[in-house]
């Protein structure tokens, strides 16, 4: 890279302009992937709703015909930009028609809705969502750091490993920690998986709908990272046939009166809800997720459900401290590593709050 475009990268706008760049951001066609264009706004903007909505050529991304292919951006939630600084600004958007109907792919809006009933609400919902998701070589499309069309070592020194054979890509993760901490997401940590080239991290406690927020932002400041590092990002949920981990996002989760002194039989109530609901969670945790939940590694069969206290071969996992304390949350474990947040958050606070069986 030359200095000047270093120096152009680099250069602070607040000290020569009062106007910033908004990045909005939005689903796409796909349903994981994610797209953004910057806007310039003539002064800073803290609060979404004072923000403009935009318009993008919907039949480019998959969402709209070439007919009528204007489809609407309505800023949703504001983060600091890591990588212009400054005043700059990423902006969470969903999408609709110009006549306002959410599009198929805006998942957001009907989540609202869920996180809006005034039940939920009186529950304050908490989520810790453990992001998982696997580097691979640019040009090769296999796990970063793995031998080109070979295998490493069998898994076991990988798990939080530490060393040049065993933490593959940890320059990556370090960055997108920072930029993530940078940008306000309330990230609690990272650490490496069972497969090697495989990362988690973990977003939460977040209440509500600003969980889904905070995973899609944090997902794309992880994109961004990967693209200045030239390697690509995965969150396929088995990348890797064979005797390696798939690649989950658990979803730890607790309601006010679980977190309260006897929350443990709403726990229990809860997961027999989430128990009865099952196949129908299941749909909607993520395509592919069958490769993943195979009752091996470290996973439930995807037929079966079950839950245990410090069991990670189960459905649903509860913590011993919560057994031990008789109140806390517990953990989801069947969604894949591309379950959309807004679906499975919303999806768990309606099936454990709302849903009578």
């Amino acid at each position: 890279m030359s200095s000047l475009l270093s120096d152009l990268i680099n250069l602070n706008l607040s000290e020569t302009t009062e106007k910033v760049i908004a990045e909005y951001i939005w689903v796409g066609g796909s349903g994981m992937d994610m797209r953004s264009k910057g806007r310039t706004l003539p002064g800073p903007v803290e609060d979404p709703s004072k923000l403009p909505k935009w318009n993008y050529d919907g039949s480019s991304t998959g969402q709209a015909s070439g007919d009528d292919s204007e489809v609407i951006l309505h800023p949703q939630a504001i983060f600091k930009d890591p990588f212009r600084r400054g005043k700059n600004i990423l902006v969470m958007c969903d999408a609709y028609t110009a006549a306002g109907e959410p599009i198929p792919t805006n998942k957001r809006h009907a989540a609202a809705k869920i996180f809006s009933h005034p039940d939920v609400v009186a529950e304050e919902p908490w989520y810790g969502i453990e992001q998982e998701y696997t580097l691979l070589q640019k040009d090769a499309h296999w796990p970063l750091g793995w031998p080109k069309g070979g295998f490493p070592g069998p898994q076991g020194p990988y798990y939080c490993g530490v060393g040049a054979e065993k933490a593959l890509g940890r320059d990556i993760v370090d960055a997108h920690y920072k930029a993530c901490l940078y940008a306000g997401i309330n990230i609690s940590g990272v650490n490496g998986e069972v497969m090697p080239s495989q990362w988690e991290f973990q977003v939460g406690p977040v209440v509500g709908i600003s969980a889904g927020d905070e995973v899609w932002v944090a997902r794309y400041l992880l994109e961004r990272v990967c693209e200045l590092a030239g390697a690509v990002l995965s969150f396929d949920p088995k990348p890797i046939k064979g005797d390696w981990n798939g690649a989950g996002a658990h979803v730890n989760y607790s309601t006010k009166t679980m977190r309260n002194n006897g929350g443990y039989e709403v726990i229990k109530k809860a997961i027999g809800n989430l128990e009865k609901r099952h196949k129908e969670h299941i749909a909607a945790y993520g395509e592919g997720n069958e490769r993943r939940l195979t009752g091996r590694h470290e996973t439930a069969d995807i037929n079966t459900f079950k839950w245990g206290v410090a069991n990670r071969g189960a459905s649903v996992r509860v913590g011993r401290e919560t057994e031990k304390a008789g109140k806390g949350y517990f953990e989801d474990r069947r969604p894949g590593s591309n379950m959309n947040p807004y679906v499975v958050t919303s999806m768990i606070a309606e099936t454990t709050i709302l849903w009578k069986p």
